[in-house]
Formats: C-alpha cells, structure tokens, sequence
C-alpha cells in the first residue's frame, strides 16, 4: 500500500485496532449514546485546560495549553522543551522524508516502570500486544539515556516520538490497557486519527457540541499549522486514536459523525492491519 505525502517536514501517523472491525456498527443521531458509553478518552490533566499558549513545535507554529510546568497538546500528548525547538536533521529513507530523531533507534523502545504504578498488567499487557503485531520491541533500561517511564499519574498522557532522554506514559487509576496502547503509539510517534488533513471527507466535525477548551483536540493537521502525511486508504473508524463520537461532548450530543449523520464508538482493544501498516512504514528500516 502507497503512503500519500502531504508535506515530509514532520512525520505524523494514524493507528488502528485489529480487533475492532474497520467500520463499527452506525447509530443514528436519533440513538443517542450516553456520555458514559463513550470512549474514554485520554487525558493528561482530566477537565483542566490550562492557559492556551503558542510556540514552535519541531519548527512549525502551535498552539497548546500550558498546565502547571507541562505543555500539553490534543489533551494526552505533552510536549517536551527540546519539540518546541526547531530541529535541523531531515533525513530520507524508505517512505520519505522525516525527521530521523524523532524515532526509536533500531525499533527499540527502551522502558522502565515505576514501582509504584498500581496494575502493571496493563503495561506488560499493552507491550505485549505491540510486539506481537508490530517491529517495535520492547527493552528494560539498564543505562541508555533515551527512555520511558510509566509512571502514576491523574489522567493518561505521553510524549510523542522520540526525545533522546527521559519521557515519559502517565497513567491515572483510569487508564486501561487499551488507553496504554493508545499512549504507546504516541510514544512511537503516532498522532490522533481524527487530525488527518483529509478526515472532513469521511466525518462531520459538530464543533458546537465540543466541551469549551477541546476545540483545538479536533482540528486537523493543516489547521493547527503542523505537516504530516496521510496513510493511504482514508480515516479508519476501528483507529486506537480515533475519538468516538461522543468524546469531549459538553451537552451529550455527539462531537464527530460520519458524514451520513451516523455515530460510532471509538475503540482501545488493540492494533489493527491499518496501525501495524502504518507503524512498518514509519520504521521500514532499522534507524542507526
């Protein structure tokens, strides 16, 4: 399968559940979903938003909420000093071009837990579903400077892509197995499904019904000024980092339909043929 390059200055890509069937059963907007069958959206700081904030994002203008000390974007993604600096190391190979720094060198994510993180299973768990169905591996660190820390958190975040340092997977009580795989694909790079340049052919985006604050969690990649690329056969409604269409809704009416005025349940089970796709394109090759 072809990937579609929208422009090669930053990597960005989708992921999907294996598990999930590529197009869940529709409802129709007369069938509305209870705010509690929605997907349980990852957030870092649950219902704070912070000061909005703009700056460089890899080189390229963005607006995120500043929280505390940490800088936060599309609401489970934390941005690190060193994204907000423009970087100099385009590299090209396999797919195109993309900032090699920003991957896991030699498809390695090196990890560590913290010990005080309740329910390690669904680390353990979430790591072994990754390995199974992508080449992204898995090793505990002993010394490397680059590395993850799962650690205890209020809500469910992550850096994204490659730092070189520590970063870091937070996790709340709330976090399940499937919200770590979803963080997970952050940490390999990954954004959410819903900001594919060409999503607004294949859903309608209800910006009245958004929760005050999220707008921006459901803008796309052009609107929030930031390059990536579409992977080839549309917007996946089986995708990990799809919000469902309830998600973030402030008055129990739905932020995302299809274009039909039907609605979906977003999903976190696990990768589907689509996410392991993408993932192998993003790494075709080991990264020296």
């Amino acid at each position: 399968m072809k990937t579609k390059f929208i422009n090669p200055l930053l990597y960005a890509f989708t992921v999907f559940l294996i598990s999930c069937s590529q197009d869940p059963s529709d409802k129709t907007l007369e069938s509305i979903i209870p705010l509690d069958k929605a997907t349980r959206s990852e957030e870092a700081f649950p219902n704070q938003r912070g000061t909005l904030q703009s700056g460089l994002f890899n080189g390229e203008k963005v607006s995120y909420y500043l929280i505390g000390d940490q800088a936060v974007f599309q609401s489970d993604i934390l941005l690190l000093p060193d994204n907000l600096k423009e970087p100099t190391d385009l590299h090209t190979e396999g797919t195109g071009r993309t900032k090699i720094s920003l991957k896991w060198p030699n498809k390695t994510v090196y990890y560590t837990i913290d010990p005080a993180l309740p329910n390690q299973s669904r680390v353990t768990n979430a790591i072994s579903h990754w390995e199974a169905n992508t080449p992204i591996r898995f090793v505990p660190r002993t010394t490397q400077r680059g590395y993850v820390l799962f650690r205890v958190s209020s809500g469910c975040s992550s850096n994204v892509g490659y730092s070189g340092g520590l970063q870091y997977i937070n996790l709340g009580s709330n976090c399940t197995t499937g919200n770590t795989i979803h963080e997970i694909g952050h940490t390999v790079g990954l954004w959410h499904e819903q900001s594919r340049v060409d999503r607004d052919r294949y859903v309608t985006i209800n910006t009245g019904n958004i929760q005050a604050g999220y707008e921006t969690d459901f803008q796309t990649y052009t609107q929030r000024g930031i390059d990536g690329f579409d992977y080839a056969g549309g917007l996946d409604f089986g995708s990990v980092m799809l919000y469902g269409s309830y998600d973030f809704s402030r008055n129990g009416q739905p932020t995302i339909t299809k274009k039909n005025g039907a609605t979906f349940i977003g999903q976190r089970q696990g990768l589907s043929s689509t996410d392991i796709n993408t993932v192998i394109s993003m790494y075709p090759q080991l990264v020296k």
